[in-house]
C-alpha cells in the first residue's frame, strides 16, 4: 500500500466521555491498560499495510503526541514509513478546525506534498477492526472516485451513530 496515505482525525474533544477527556483528546483515552483508543485505528493501518500516516490533532493533544512518539516508533523513515502528528496549522484563517471536513481542508497542502495516489481518511476515536487494504482494493477495482465504509444498524439504534 505504498500508494496510499492514511489521515487519522484525532482532534476531538470527546465531551461525552468526560471526565476521561478533561485532560486529553478522546483518541488518547486509555483502553485496557497501556493502550489508547487511537491504537485500534493505528493497528488496522499496520495490519492493512498502510505505513504513511498523518494524525491530525487539536484538542489537548499532548498525551496523544507522547503516546504516538513512545508507543509507535516502529516505523522506518528510511523506507518512507512514518506516523506524524500534525497540530492545527490555521493556514486558512485564524480559527480552530470546525469539524472533520474542515480539518482535511486546512491540511490539503500536506496531501498535495505527498506522492500518494490514494488517501484513506479515518477516525481516531472508534474501536473496531477493519482491513483497509480490502476496502482500498475494492475501491480500485470499481474505479470509484470516493469510497465510504459504513455498516447497517437497526433504525432504533441509528441515533447513536453517524447516519448516512
Amino acid at each position: 500500500m505504498q500508494d496510499a496515505l492514511a489521515v487519522i482525525l484525532a482532534g476531538g474533544m470527546g465531551s461525552r466521555l468526560s471526565p476521561l477527556t478533561d485532560d486529553r483528546a478522546k483518541p488518547a483515552v486509555p483502553f485496557g491498560g497501556k493502550y489508547r483508543i487511537i491504537d485500534f485505528t493505528l493497528t488496522n493501518c499496520l495490519n492493512s499495510g498502510l505505513r504513511k500516516i498523518l494524525v491530525l490533532t487539536q484538542y489537548k493533544s499532548h498525551s496523544l503526541q507522547k503516546h504516538l512518539r513512545d508507543g509507535w516508533s516502529i516505523f522506518n523513515p528510511e523506507l518512507g514509513e512514518y506516523i506524524t502528528a500534525v497540530p492545527p496549522q490555521m493556514r486558512k484563517g485564524g480559527a480552530w478546525y470546525e469539524g472533520t471536513a474542515d480539518a482535511i481542508y486546512h491540511n490539503l497542502w500536506l496531501l498535495s506534498r505527498n506522492d500518494a495516489k490514494y488517501v484513506v481518511v479515518l477516525s481516531g476515536d472508534h474501536i473496531y477492526r477493519m482491513d483497509y487494504a480490502a476496502m482500498l482494493e475494492e475501491h480500485k477495482e470499481k474505479g470509484a472516485k470516493l469510497t465510504v465504509a459504513c455498516m447497517d444498524v437497526p433504525v432504533k439504534d441509528a441515533s447513536a451513530f453517524g447516519v448516512m
